[in-house]
């Protein structure tokens, strides 16, 4: 019953608009996680974030930055201070930690989605299959070990990292 009332109010401010839409127009609910998960996960502009930075320095509304750049909680932090002199001085030292940084620096901070690291150029003959070998079996007597509770995970992951970093 409300979906139609719904799709009457559309149709009516279709006509009023002029628009014509083809096919059917649906509401879809859109919760706030989802929405604030999507704006945290979109890049952060380092100039934008140097000018929200700087210009905390210099208007009563300190902190915008730290918004924009998902750090909500020091935002909150920094407008709960504003009526005293520390957010704008830490607002300008950001300002100009921002400038100072190199954009991958930046994007290694505020950015990790963007930071794709270099993998080590291994090629196939550089690996010794006997050794890859070896080391499969090793791990899976070790999962064995950790299976039966015979070692914790905390010594499994240990010694598989040290397993796995030989090979590389």
């Amino acid at each position: 019953m409300e979906s139609s009332a719904q799709s009457q109010r559309f149709q009516q401010y279709d006509r009023k608009q002029g628009h014509r839409f083809k096919g059917c127009l649906e509401v879809v609910p859109v919760s706030l996680h989802s929405v604030a998960f999507s704006m945290l996960s979109k890049p952060k502009n380092r100039k934008v974030a140097i000018l929200l930075a700087l210009s905390g320095t210099v208007v009563p509304i300190v902190g915008l930055h730290k918004f924009y750049l998902g750090q909500p909680v020091w935002g909150i932090f920094y407008l709960l201070l504003a009526w005293t002199p520390i957010p704008h001085i830490a607002s300008a030292i950001e300002g100009v930690w921002y400038l100072s940084q190199s954009q991958t620096d930046f994007d290694q901070n505020f950015n990790p989605m963007l930071v794709v690291e270099a993998m080590p150029d291994v090629s196939p003959a550089t690996v010794d299959p006997k050794l890859v070998g070896a080391i499969a079996e090793a791990l899976r007597q070790l999962d064995n070990l950790r299976q039966d509770g015979l070692i914790s995970e905390y010594e499994f992951e240990q010694k598989r990292r040290q397993l796995l970093d030989r090979i590389a």
